[in-house]
């Protein structure tokens, strides 16, 4: 059997019912809202209709907005030439063609250009600006990249040109001296638009200059690339997200967008008024707006392989003509290349297993993977490090060789919620030639003979912030429910918690002590394994994808799976898809688990899964009542108190501020009383530090026998 960890929400099961009772649904679903901090009915209310927010002006939000628009405003007005530079990614390309029919629309002489993934890498460069300076570009404008490429900003500057940057990765420690930047990780954390992705702020800035211009703006064509630029990226469907996402999915089926149309019909997405598709109700049809796995597993795959594989302006050409011929035979050529980015990745991925069966790599003591091997391909390896992730449950950095120059290595990282890729790759930015990224995933290169530092120097990171028990593929399901609750008005109430996605993920549930009446093993390679399970209330069919190796199962067994739709010769049912297996737990019980809320002040919109890292999980309980000690030349006050039966940590400032912390949740409170007391990211470096400090000072504090007045 596979190893897995799992964390199970808490049951709340009065406030279940009294969120159940105000808005109709099924008290599993109310469950699981809580489990996305919406723990009241008012909350509830907005979370399953969140049109009702009001919303604060992006020029409110971001300080460089109206500048940028009246930069952009003044130079179409003059006729002047601007130049957008876009990423190779489906983010970075929706972005492009977004601003591409927006600029266009409003009458901007407009080109744009890509960095080459094999020759140029990520982000804006040297030749890129120079070629647009030649081409008597006066405006540059970035999208999706920028925020860490100085040295190319800083000549464009030089060169008289005027630049505009839009980004949504973390912020480094030198910012380029644009003349306007537009970035959610420089804006407030709490503001509805911190989790926007690259194609969010093109959104954002398109919208508000047709306003600023006082023109109409294609605002149903740019909708619908924002949803499968913001989906296809992985951004967090919460905040305006959310709101625009649920949108944009309604419009899609209907799409007059001649490369949309075309893509989803390559696709087998049954668009309305075409008679064709596979009609799949979990993916779309013309009834209804699509569901956001349609986007994740069919068309934004198409539009990222491209990027990996192939030139981007393939896509570029399919976003923005109107020609649907041309669209079409673009759509053709994505479908090409996707089927060959499947051949590649598969390939790549098999390699990686062989070579990790083969190697004395300990993942427990190393707590982190780096695998590196030649005549690998670039623009597929971050796909298999994120398939590595998933089955090895550690954090993955994988690259290859330099065609041009093996002397040069270039790679990809994905992690587990414990990890942040970004600081481990900024911890060891003094062996790398370039990095990027953000919490959950990156890039980087380096010279080859800097490998064995590099992976000491990765392994030296991850022990700060991983234990041993962390190198395992985390599940986490929402509630408890037995195989008689799953029917169809579930299934379809689970639409009203839609879209789905990173910060709102599908309903996990799980029941325990199922009985496997049937098992077989599915795949010409016999990967896969079709279920029959039975708990005594019902029985169902099931499917687990990619868990074909733990065949035989036990015959008793707890599962955690989404509910999906079988569509099969005219016949639809309702089926478990297994995200995990374990043998049967005895008295199985929920266990604390962190919260992913849908309130930004409670979480960082950048994690790609809810935080259990548990902060103070391996925080021995100490004896004496309370401590001091001094962090960053300031004296601190710490000691243990209680929180509902919980151990709480609290830690009093100077000032009198108090932080009070329970053990396991990824959010603490900060303020002088309990009242007044905001929200903070615990993952945030300070917090963590601090917490570490105290921990020091507190070695023999007894938690339960300790008291701390200030944030009660």
């Amino acid at each position: 059997m596979r190893a897995t960890r799992w964390a199970i929400a808490p049951e709340d099961a009065d406030r279940a019912a009294e969120i159940a009772a105000a808005t109709g649904l099924s008290p599993l679903l109310a469950q699981v809202l809580i489990n996305r901090g919406v723990d009241s009915p008012e909350l509830a209310e907005l979370f399953l209709d969140p049109d009702l927010a009001e919303l604060p002006s992006p020029i409110a939000e971001f300080p460089d907005l109206a500048p940028a628009l009246d930069l952009l405003a003044e130079a179409i007005e003059r006729g002047d030439r601007l130049g957008i530079c876009g990423d190779y990614d489906a983010d970075g390309m929706t972005s492009t063609a977004l601003l591409i029919r927006a600029f266009r629309h409003l009458g901007a002489d407009v080109t744009a250009s890509i960095p080459s993934r094999m020759t140029d890498g990520y982000g804006i460069n040297q030749r890129i600006v120079e070629e647009f300076h030649q081409n008597g570009i006066s405006l540059i404008l970035t999208v999706d990249n920028g925020i860490a490429a100085y040295e190319p900003i800083a000549r464009a500057r030089e060169l008289g040109l005027t630049v505009i940057l839009t980004d949504h990765h973390d912020v480094p420690p030198r910012i380029p001296p644009a003349n306007a930047i537009l970035n959610p990780k420089l804006i407030d954390p709490a503001s509805p638009y911190a989790g926007l992705a690259g194609v969010g702020v093109a959104y954002v800035l398109a919208v508000a200059l047709a306003q600023r211009m006082e023109r109409s703006a294609p605002w149903k064509s740019l909708l619908q690339l924002f949803t499968l630029g913001t989906i296809a990226d992985l951004a967090p469907l919460t905040g305006v997200n959310r709101r625009w996402v649920r949108r944009g999915l309604s419009l899609l089926p209907f799409s007059t967008v001649p490369g949309i149309r075309a893509l989803q019909q390559v696709a087998g997405i049954s668009v309305a008024g075409d008679g064709q598709g596979d009609g799949n109700a979990t993916a779309s049809t013309s009834k209804g707006p699509l569901k956001p796995e349609a986007i994740g597993f069919r068309l934004g795959p198409r539009i990222n392989a491209v990027g990996r594989i192939h030139q981007p302006n393939v896509v570029i050409d399919l976003l923005t003509t109107d020609d649907s011929g041309e669209a079409l035979e673009r759509a053709m050529q994505c479908e090409e290349i996707n089927q060959k980015r499947q051949q590649i990745c598969n390939q790549i991925e098999q390699e990686a297993h062989a070579w990790y069966q083969s190697s004395d790599l300990d993942l427990k003591a190393a707590r982190v993977m780096l695998v590196v091997q030649p005549d690998w391909h670039h623009g597929t390896i971050g796909i298999v490090a994120s398939r590595l992730v998933e089955r090895y449950g550690a954090p993955v950095f994988i690259g290859t060789y330099e065609e041009e120059n093996p002397e040069q290595v270039r790679g990809s990282a994905r992690s587990i919620p414990e990890f942040n890729v970004f600081e481990a790759l900024e911890y060891c930015k003094d062996l790398l030639t370039k990095h990027g990224g953000h919490r959950a995933a990156g890039g980087f290169s380096l010279p080859a003979a800097n490998l064995p530092a590099f992976e000491a120097r990765l392994r030296e990171f991850a022990q700060t912030c991983l234990q041993p028990e962390h190198i395992c593929p985390l599940v986490q399901p929402d509630v408890r429910a037995s195989l008689g609750e799953l029917d169809g008005e579930l299934y379809e109430q689970i639409d009203m918690l839609h879209p789905c996605g990173i910060g709102n993920p599908d309903p996990v549930f799980w029941s325990p002590g199922l009985q496997v009446v049937g098992q077989r093993q599915l795949g010409q390679d016999r990967k896969h394994l079709r279920l029959t399970v039975s708990d005594g209330t019902g029985q169902m069919e099931a499917i687990a994808w990619r868990w074909g190796d733990a065949f035989p199962l036990p015959p008793v067994v707890d599962v955690a799976y989404q509910l999906k739709e079988n569509h099969w010769n005219g016949a639809v049912n309702l089926e478990l898809d297994v995200v995990a297996i374990r043998p049967a737990v005895a008295g199985s019980a929920p266990v604390r688990s962190p919260v992913l809320a849908d309130r930004p002040a409670t979480y960082d919109p950048a994690v790609t899964a809810a935080m259990p890292d548990k902060v103070l999980e391996h925080l021995a309980p100490p004896s004496p009542k309370r401590a001091s000690f001094t962090f960053r030349d300031r004296p601190y006050n710490c000691a243990w108190g209680d929180r509902d039966g919980q151990p709480e940590l609290r830690i009093r400032n100077p000032e009198g501020k108090v932080l009070a912390l329970v053990d396991g949740e990824p959010t603490g409170l900060l303020g002088p009383n309990r009242e007044t007391a905001e929200p903070v990211d615990l993952n945030h470096p300070f917090f963590r530090s601090l917490i570490a400090a105290a921990k020091g000072a507190l070695t023999g504090v007894d938690p339960a026998n300790s008291g701390l007045t200030g944030a009660e």
